[in-house]
């Protein structure tokens, strides 16, 4: 946001924003496998440090292995550690996984709860991984700040914060709550596949005329569209 774009207009060019990338990625979906709420939530911490493809890779296995809280909550942690190993940052995840899995036992009866702040609470689970959970299990609005979307949120000027908290709120201030969920799977897909953190295919790109960033990575249209990428 310049110096000299009102509030009004910030709000009209965020929307913008979000129509014109809703026609680049139509399909925009959370990349994670899952079948339930308490695989999302499994698979969500998981996928910290690491690419979906590759969390999806493993969970197949763990689930059959462990398919609910209860299994999980009383798996040897070698195993676990063993199936997870590649996402990375295995040993920590391992315990994250079991001890949020103790908990959803201990104080959910095995079940995954539909509230942010019960979410919160489990072992593992901060505001990101919560909203991943709400938006696409249990269909409650929330915007997933990951690092994705914090950079694009910041390089269309919607926001100059760093902090994830801050940025939820900056952004969840320009769109109706409807649009949260979905304007988060948008954003980590144009993220992912355009807008890279070191180089971003600017010339590429469908929402360069509304960016303020234009010019941060290349901007011939050729050059830029060898950086586009396809799911990770």
């Amino acid at each position: 946001m310049s110096g000299r774009e009102s509030r009004l207009a910030l709000v009209r060019r965020a929307r913008r924003i979000n129509r014109e990338l809703d026609m680049v990625y139509p399909d925009a979906h959370c990349e994670l496998d899952f079948r339930s709420p308490f695989e999302l939530l499994v698979a969500t911490i998981l996928s910290a440090q690491t690419t979906d493809v590759r969390v999806n890779m493993v969970t197949p296995t763990l689930f059959v292995k462990y398919p609910t809280p209860a299994d999980l909550a009383a798996a040897d942690p070698a195993d676990v550690e063993a199936i997870i190993q590649q996402t990375g940052f295995f040993r920590a995840k391992t315990q994250s996984i079991i001890k949020m899995s103790q908990a959803l036992v201990d104080r959910y009866d095995g079940r995954v709860p539909g509230r942010l702040e019960d979410l919160i609470t489990l072992p593992g689970v901060g505001r990101k991984t919560a909203n991943v959970v709400l938006g696409n299990a249990f269909g409650v609005p929330g915007l997933t700040v990951d690092t994705h979307f914090g950079r694009l949120a910041r390089r269309f000027g919607w926001t100059a914060n760093v902090d994830p908290d801050r940025v939820e709120a900056d952004v969840a201030a320009l769109f109706p709550e409807r649009e949260w969920t979905i304007l988060s799977h948008r954003l980590i897909w144009h993220g992912r596949r355009c807008c890279h953190a070191r180089r971003p295919a600017c010339g590429a790109c469908a929402v360069a005329a509304l960016c303020p960033s234009y010019g941060e990575g290349p901007t011939d249209p050729k050059t830029a569209a060898k950086l586009l990428k396809g799911p990770q």
